[in-house]
């Protein structure tokens, strides 16, 4: 009879360590079917979180073989093909404290979820009273953002989370998001600038958040719209934003960066000599970069320079 092995990380509050259970195959179920039958006919004690079993709650997150998952809807065939292995290691979140076994304490990341307001402060078009009405194109800007079920998972695969506390959490970026697009809504900035205030030029672009998200929520698009609404609301000197607009600059100047000037343009001279001059040192004796030969214009420039000039003219006409 085949069989499957999980290795689940316990924690009693003070002790972890790993504990082997192994439970008969049955095909089509899923890992929180196994956490269950584990937990009803072994042992009692493992501790973890679950509760529709639809991906609706998004209480039953964990990580499996080191990749975050929804228990409640991953299949273990489907798991047991990607590993090709019958053993299963269980893990809590990554970026988070852990209370016991597979739970973690999501305290600390709600009071951050309210920095950013994730409520609608409305407008004067609207009232409990008369309704708030939106078009369909309205609708559909929040209807993805909207799908977000707060199950952690974005923050327990983001890279610079785990380096950078200060950093927001991808969800709770989705939740600025999602307030600041709304038609409703009379102070989108309120939502954006505790963001920007939060490393939101920090984010790695790994897009680890987006290929877990159980709901397919583009996150690093909705990363990437802040970013530019921090721009628009003129939060321009600081060295992410300096950084973006230099690349956008040497593009329309002449299609491609200028290697030399763009770390200057971003973090300025003196920080840039007393930071990055031994690598530039490095480039400049492997012959990646010619600090004597200045970027001239690729061939097709006008194309590009067209390309900005229309998007200019729709950005216009959207204000």
């Amino acid at each position: 009879m085949r069989t499957i092995t999980f290795r689940i990380q316990r924690y009693d509050g003070s002790r972890s360590w790993f504990q082997e259970y192994v439970i008969p195959y049955e095909s089509g179920r899923t890992v929180l079917w196994a956490l269950i039958k584990i937990r009803e006919e072994q042992d009692p004690t493992l501790t973890f979180t679950a509760a529709c079993r639809h991906a609706i709650c998004g209480s039953c997150a964990v990580r499996v073989n080191g990749h975050s998952v929804l228990a409640c809807k991953t299949s273990l065939d489907e798991l047991l093909k990607v590993f090709q292995t019958d053993v299963l290691e269980v893990t809590p979140l990554s970026n988070f404290p852990v209370i016991r076994d597979l739970v973690v304490d999501w305290r600390p990341k709600t009071e951050r979820l309210k920095t950013v307001k994730p409520w609608l402060i409305p407008t004067q078009a609207g009232s409990a009273a008369t309704g708030f009405a939106q078009s369909p194109q309205e609708y559909r800007r929040i209807a993805s953002p909207t799908d977000c079920i707060q199950c952690g998972i974005c923050s327990s695969e983001c890279e610079q989370l785990a380096e950078n506390p200060r950093f927001l959490d991808p969800f709770i970026l989705n939740r600025a998001y999602r307030f600041a697009v709304d038609s409703r809504d009379a102070a989108p900035e309120e939502h954006i600038r505790p963001a920007l205030e939060s490393d939101l030029w920090k984010c790695l672009h790994c897009y680890q958040c987006v290929t877990h998200c159980p709901k397919e929520i583009r996150l690093d698009q909705e990363i990437a719209y802040l970013r530019q609404q921090t721009i628009r609301m003129g939060e321009t000197d600081n060295p992410g934003a300096r950084h973006a607009l230099a690349f956008h600059d040497d593009v329309r100047n002449t299609g491609r960066l200028d290697e030399v000037t763009l770390p200057i343009k971003t973090e300025g001279l003196l920080r840039t000599v007393t930071r990055r001059l031994p690598f530039a040192m490095r480039l400049i004796r492997t012959g990646k970069v010619n600090p004597l030969q200045r970027p001239r214009p690729v061939r097709g420039i006008e194309g590009i320079r067209k390309i900005y000039a229309h998007v200019k003219e729709k950005e216009g006409k959207r204000q």
